[in-house]
């Protein structure tokens, strides 16, 4: 019993290191790349760009989506349930204090500023596509690793379970429609105010549509190679509540195989089901559960053509 605690423990503190790392590169991707470029991602954090532009600059980035994200949070927790979790609190946390740390803007470390060190500031001016490109990596790096640790960086993500659960809105679909919406907000913003700089506001609008899709794509390879779906083979006593829990928990189809185990010579099922990459800890963790003698195997899908999935681009 002692060594599994201490494994527990050992890896729960290693999911909140990659959840600081993650969260400082992120950090770095917004608060010193994107924030002077007026490149808008999407989410919580491009929501409070548009609100840091509107007020002149006076309140950090960071600071700002801290203070959208707690209503969300505990509104999330009310309608999504109490293992919505922890993790999240401490993703948009972290990555909210590393956005402002980093560009100086939080109390007692304004001497940091690495936006204004002379390699930023070149890439600013004489190279601002690759300027862009830094910035995207960095943001889809760190959110694929903080993703990676079962975490979240609350924003869209929050609400787009919302609106899953309310509506029935699929989740990559909510998303889509909300970085849209807010990435026109924000370029309406940066218009009226007249900080565009020497870009057309059309070309910073695209710019940060290209952001969302590139950035996307990373969380996806960081997450887990180049495939996006996983198929599960599950092997258990315990099918039916397993697959109860698939169905009500992750809602996910699952098909019942019958089959021979051949070392006990009985009939036994087979659940066999397909999730995407962020899903696949979360199904390790309700078969662990739910049957710790269970036996799980996963394989590579290339692609998945139906209900709940999308098709490869």
């Amino acid at each position: 019993m002692n060594a599994i605690v201490k494994k527990f423990n050992r890896t729960v503190l290693i999911d909140y290191l990659v959840i600081i790392f993650g969260s400082a590169l992120m950090g770095i991707g917004i608060g010193v790349f994107l924030i002077d470029a007026k490149v808008v991602p999407g989410g919580a954090t491009g929501l409070s760009m548009a609100v840091y532009y509107l007020t002149n600059e006076k309140i950090g980035v960071g600071i700002i989506t801290w203070i959208i994200n707690i209503p969300l949070f505990f509104y999330g927790i009310k309608v999504l349930g109490k293992e919505f979790g922890i993790r999240t609190f401490w993703g948009f946390t972290i990555s909210s204090f590393f956005t402002d740390f980093f560009r100086g803007d939080f109390p007692g470390f304004s001497f940091v500023r690495l936006q204004d060190s002379p390699s930023i500031q070149y890439l600013y001016h004489n190279d601002f596509f690759f300027f862009i490109l830094i910035g995207t990596l960095l943001l889809g790096i760190g959110l694929g690793m903080i993703f990676k640790a079962r975490a979240t960086t609350g924003g869209s993500d929050i609400l787009a379970a919302i609106m899953n659960k309310k509506w029935g809105i699929k989740t990559g679909n909510s998303i889509i429609i909300l970085d849209f919406v807010i990435i026109f907000v924000a370029g309406l913003i940066i218009g009226l105010k007249g900080i565009a700089g020497d870009k057309p506001l059309i070309v910073l609008i695209l710019y940060a549509l290209l952001l969302v899709f590139v950035s996307s794509k990373i969380i996806d390879y960081v997450l887990d190679g180049f495939d996006y779906v996983r198929a599960a083979l599950i092997f258990s006593d315990k099918n039916k509540e397993i697959a109860d829990t698939i169905l009500l928990k992750m809602n996910r189809g699952a098909t019942a195989i019958k089959s021979r185990a051949l070392y006990r010579s009985i009939d036994t099922e087979i659940i066999y089901t397909v999730v995407k990459i962020k899903e696949i800890t979360k199904l390790q963790d309700i078969v662990k559960e739910i049957d710790p003698e269970s036996f799980m195997v996963l394989t590579s899908v290339h692609e998945v053509v139906g209900h709940g999935f999308r098709r490869r681009i």
